[in-house]
């Protein structure tokens, strides 16, 4: 059998989609050796590394697709992918990346993440808005099945795209292998190179609206009024859209020598800060699933994070939650955790149990079962 997943989200820096593309691809084809799966995508895109997500060696039946285009097959998702589809005897293609083939004469599974788009359009730029809102609905319709997260995303997919719920099944991320606690001596030099020293905290997400980090840096200007300590605040990611106003804000905060915004770092790096801030806080207004929390637990972080329906989902009881429309809430929770070493310990342990309990073997092992039941259904209409 062949199995084609969407590769475009490993032709650039690889950030939440990338490493659930990457983490799938690889999981699947150690699980299913009998099976030949490989990552299709565009020649007019960059190439990428299969080892690209950490490991040395990667399974011998998971391939990478470079599929040549031309002027009419650079329409990648109406004519390109389609008619690679068709020539190559494809059983089977999942888009990784809300997007699917518009026909073909096989099934098709999408991975739907969220429905920011829809439900957060402010957060986002309008053409990426306009493009979600003519084709995403349409795809849904067109898939043969949809995997999402989390089963907040699942109802808001029946309620927004009027499907049904027997189409949609959810399925968990993970957090990858490489979060663990770090030993000392592989934490303090990257503290260094960043310029944290003491104690800290840290919020990881790409800089874009949705992600609330405006609150994040009045709480934390708020915090180092009440409090004695001298902590600072890393912020880890790329920058996105629309990410003018953060910088703003930090710009007139009397704390701004205190903020530290790090760029994309390495998964050593980020494993690094996890293992060792004070606190993670993570106060996005809208998620579909939420990685960096788990990751963080996985490091044995204490995590802070807002109380929206798939957070409170994923990381249940092993995170502090708090309102993330209020940045006074948010102060107030920081500044509680940071005063009370018992109450940080026991999130860590909570947060370290909670975590253990996601693995990509297990999200591999459901999106397996998924793929049959999308042939079954195939088949049999």
């Amino acid at each position: 059998m062949r199995i084609g997943l969407d590769g475009i989200p490993l032709t650039a820096v690889k950030t939440g989609i990338g490493h659930y593309t990457s983490e799938l691809g690889h999981a699947l084809a150690g699980l299913a050796p009998d099976r030949d799966f490989e990552f299709v995508y565009p020649s007019n895109l960059p190439p990428f590394d299969l080892g690209s997500n950490g490991s040395t060696a990667h399974p011998l039946n998971l391939s990478v697709m470079p599929v040549t285009v031309g002027l009419l097959s650079q329409h990648w998702w109406s004519i390109g992918l389609p008619r690679y589809i068709s020539c190559s005897g494809m059983n089977i293609f999942h888009g990784t990346n809300y997007d699917i083939p518009l026909w073909g004469r096989c099934p098709t599974v999408q991975s739907i993440h969220d429905l920011s788009l829809f439900l957060h359009p402010e957060t986002h730029e309008a053409r990426r808005v306009r493009r979600a809102r003519r084709l995403m609905a349409l795809m849904a319709r067109k898939a043969t099945v949809i995997i999402t997260g989390t089963e907040a995303v699942r109802r808001e997919i029946c309620a927004n795209l009027r499907l049904s719920s027997e189409k949609i099944f959810t399925i968990p991320d993970a957090p990858r292998a490489c979060f663990q606690p770090a030993p000392v001596h592989e934490i303090e030099p990257v503290r260094r190179r960043l310029g944290l020293d003491g104690d800290f905290l840290l919020t990881v997400a790409t800089i874009e609206p949705r992600k609330n980090l405006v609150t994040l840096a009045r709480a934390f200007t708020a915090v180092l009024k009440e409090s004695r300590q001298p902590l600072k605040l890393a912020i880890v990611g790329q920058k996105g859209w629309l990410s003018d106003p953060l910088f703003a804000e930090i710009d007139k905060t009397p704390a701004k020598e205190r903020i530290v915004v790090t760029g994309y770092l390495s998964d050593e790096e980020l494993c690094a800060l996890y293992s060792s801030c004070l606190l993670f806080v993570y106060p996005s207004i809208y998620e579909g699933f939420g990685l960096p929390p788990l990751e963080a637990m996985a490091c044995g972080a204490p995590v802070i994070a807002s109380s929206i329906p798939s957070l409170i989902e994923t990381v249940g009881p092993a995170a502090l939650f708090f309102d993330p429309a209020s940045h006074e809430d948010l102060t107030r929770a920081i500044l509680g955790l940071a005063a009370n070493l018992d109450a940080r310990k026991t999130l860590s342990a909570e947060g370290l149990l909670t975590s253990a309990k996601f693995s990509w073997t297990r999200t591999a092992e459901m999106t397996l079962a998924v793929y049959e039941e999308a042939l079954r259904r195939f088949h049999r209409s």
